[in-house]
């Protein structure tokens, strides 16, 4: 029984330090906000919710101080509005600590140009005598695929064949009355959709490329497995 009571008296000021909301409806208004703030170029508001030794990783895998993107906020130009709304939305309390992850949905307005972008974040939040401090952030770009174009008989039948890296691994192209499929070292055959003429991608997998290689007289030599940048030759086999 006294160690309940020390439990509640202890217990008691830390519950008083929170709002009249609950946590993860303040969290997730605050977030909202950050978003919000970033989409706008608020700088003031950014600046409020950021603690002051924030961790900040940006989409492009840039590390950033609070006065590294309070320096780097700026409103839109003229003619353009920014919007993220967010979605997805997960939240963990750890005593005075919370990790958030949600989606911003980016819509992107120039003159009457309209495009759209998502983006994957996960915040860490402390709870302080001032309020909620964002002391974390990572973000992630949501890569889609491209739009695919349909290609003549007879650039497919080009791509068809054995294509090999090194000597363990082989990549077999085949036809199919869809189009194109690939497979790896004998691997379940997957689908291959065209970018462009001569590059190749697989539906869900948007972080690689499959680029054509050509002679001189334009027959299919190989291929080049392009992934953020880093490139692995393949070259195609003669029967």
């Amino acid at each position: 029984m006294r160690r309940a009571v020390i439990f509640l008296l202890l217990a008691v000021p830390f519950a008083s330090a929170w709002s009249a909301t609950s946590p993860e409806a303040e969290l997730k208004r605050l977030s909202q906000q950050f978003s919000d703030a970033s989409a706008s170029g608020d700088a003031a508001t950014l600046g409020r919710l950021l603690d002051d030794r924030v961790v900040f990783m940006n989409e492009s895998g840039e590390l950033s101080s609070r006065a590294d993107i309070l320096a780097g906020t700026q409103p839109p130009p003229a003619g353009r509005h920014n919007e993220l709304l967010q979605t997805d939305w997960n939240f963990v309390l750890q005593g005075d600590t919370a990790v958030t992850s949600f989606t911003d949905n980016g819509t992107f307005t120039i003159g009457d140009i309209v495009t759209h972008a998502s983006f994957k974040s996960i915040e860490t939040w402390q709870h302080k005598k001032d309020g909620w401090k964002m002391i974390s952030s990572q973000t992630l770009a949501v890569q889609d695929d491209p739009a695919a174009v349909t290609l003549p008989a007879a650039d497919l039948d080009q791509y068809v064949g054995t294509y090999k890296a090194g000597t363990a691994v082989t990549v077999k192209i085949t036809r199919t009355p869809r189009g194109l499929e690939s497979s790896t070292n004998g691997g379940a055959a997957k689908e291959l959709d065209a970018e462009v003429r001569d590059v190749l991608f697989t539906p869900g997998q948007p972080r690689m490329r499959r680029i054509i290689q050509r002679d001189a007289a334009g027959h299919v030599t190989g291929f080049i497995a392009r992934r953020e940048g880093h490139d692995l030759v393949y070259k195609k086999q003669v029967s």
